[in-house]
């Protein structure tokens, strides 16, 4: 299952800082429906990501009745990525 979005680049700030990107609600929807199938335990959903030219491979994290999208330092610097940007987001399932 493919997922494509744009979303604004947050942090939160715990231990270290981390990037983030919200899943919107209704993908999120989409994306709970299948979960079950995808997760390995604790609500975390594997996914393929892809933005710009840079493939990635991560988790979803539920927060807040979505879904945020981590976004690893070797993504946001071979994009040039920063806090508050709008980046275009595509997701792919894995499933087990």
């Amino acid at each position: 299952m493919n997922f494509t979005f744009t979303a604004s680049v947050w942090e939160w700030r715990g231990p270290a800082p981390y990037h983030f990107v919200s899943v919107p609600v209704e993908i999120a929807q989409e994306i709970k429906e299948l979960a079950s199938a995808v997760t390995y335990g604790w609500g975390m959903i594997p996914v393929a990501g892809k933005i710009g030219n840079t493939s990635f491979t991560t988790s979803l994290w539920a927060k807040n009745g979505t879904y945020a999208v981590p976004l690893k330092d070797s993504v946001r610097k071979a994009e040039g990525i920063s806090l508050d940007d709008t980046v275009s987001v595509e997701l792919t399932l894995r499933f087990r």
